[in-house]
């Protein structure tokens, strides 16, 4: 347990006489995967409106009169707000209340995803995915310390909230293809934003007041970046998440290279192995070095695998291998830096967020320019590279689980 969850045992009983003015159930009589599941909607929200530009890619690039590389650069924006955000949002906030903000962050997705709907061109797209890179990149650097504080189960509150995310990339990659195709890409931001709306209603009415950790700020930042062996975690949770963007946004592409007829099909399997994947990283958190190792052990040969197939059997398998592989990473990547750091959780993972958020970016774009230029495997190739170096850098990093 960190340092802040026995603290938080007062805070919660006293969030808990003032639910009249919050309008919330009192925290203690709330089951700890109510709480988890109230933040898990507000992720799902936000990361299926992050990754619809990789189900819509083509329509999209289409419409906005670019290349379907330079479409990618949609997540890019996204990426490029989250890494500036991460960081510095709890800096900017250091005594806001948790669920306020949350909440907020929640409100300026919908503006954003508003503004993507009716944009008249790809530069007014841009700017808006602007907006959800803040919203996305404050919303998860708080995510992991506000359940603990609420719950004191860590690896509940990772798991759940990791299962939002890949609930998202059901919603957010094969059904926004299918509805893409049927109602346009534009109607599936729209679509977007009343899930989004619904998540917010959810996380207002189950969420409790959550006052922010004891001396949250640059001070903190500052301490947690003297720590070497975080540090180092945080250089290979990028090079991991940088090998899966640089292919992710391209998925559509390179399953079509190989059979059209059968992309929602082998989505659907990636957000299905995505599932997985998060149960199997909750599962083994308790071995944390290898799994964080064994996450993009099998991104690696997933991607490979897609670099090399024509066959359609060997795709779907390496399709939803991939899903498995990549999304085993942020729930035990989470927990890595929570263990490394146990004493600032809310920094700890502020810092895996920006490692995500830049590689997304970095990622996308270098992902674009191969596509651009050699196709859809040279992505997967070079992010296969990256994964098995990812893989061999876990290894090699000792770390104790969080004691539950």
């Amino acid at each position: 347990m960190p340092a802040t969850v026995s603290a938080s045992a007062a805070a919660r009983e006293a969030n808990g006489a003032r639910g009249g003015r919050t309008g919330t159930t009192p925290a203690r009589d709330r089951h700890p995967v109510v709480t988890a599941l109230a933040l898990s909607a507000g992720t799902a929200a936000l990361v299926s409106a992050e990754f619809i530009p990789a189900g819509v890619l083509p329509g999209m690039a289409a419409d906005l009169g670019v290349t379907e590389g330079r479409a990618g650069l949609t997540l890019a924006a996204t990426a490029l707000a989250g890494a500036f955000t991460a960081p510095t949002i709890a800096s900017l906030v250091p005594r806001a209340d948790r669920r306020t903000v949350l909440l907020s962050l929640l409100l300026l997705a919908i503006v954003s995803n508003v503004i993507v709907a009716v944009s008249p061109s790809f530069a007014v797209v841009l700017a808006a995915r602007v907006l959800l890179g803040i919203a996305i990149a404050g919303f998860w650097s708080f995510a992991l310390a506000v359940g603990v504080q609420v719950t004191g189960r860590a690896a509940l509150v990772s798991t759940t909230v990791a299962l939002g995310t890949s609930m998202a990339t059901v919603i957010g990659v094969p059904i926004s293809s299918i509805l893409g195709d049927i109602i346009g890409w534009r109607a599936v931001f729209l679509v977007i934003t009343a899930l989004t709306l619904l998540a917010a209603g959810v996380l207002w009415r189950l969420l409790p007041s959550v006052p922010a950790q004891p001396g949250a700020g640059f001070a903190m930042m500052r301490a947690v970046l003297g720590n070497r062996r975080l540090v180092a975690g945080i250089v290979v949770i990028f090079l991991a998440a940088f090998a899966n963007f640089a292919a992710y946004p391209y998925i559509r592409v390179a399953i079509e290279a190989v059979d059209a007829s059968v992309v929602a099909v082998l989505l659907l399997g990636w957000g299905l192995g995505g599932l997985f994947g998060n149960l199997v990283g909750g599962y083994l958190s308790r071995w944390l070095r290898w799994a964080a190792a064994a996450g993009p052990g099998l991104l690696a040969v997933a991607l490979a695998t897609m670099a090399g197939t024509q066959d359609v059997g060997v795709l779907a398998a390496a399709v939803v291998l991939w899903g498995i592989g990549f999304n085993i990473v942020p729930v035990i990547t989470q927990l890595w830096v929570a263990a490394a750091e146990p004493r600032r959780v809310e920094s700890a993972v502020a810092l895996q967020v920006t490692a995500f958020q830049v590689a997304i970016m970095s990622g996308s774009v270098v992902g674009g320019v191969l596509v651009d230029q050699q196709g859809p495997a040279a992505a997967m190739m070079l992010g296969a590279v990256l994964a098995a170096v990812a893989a061999v850098g876990f290894s090699a990093i000792a770390v104790r689980p969080r004691q539950h």
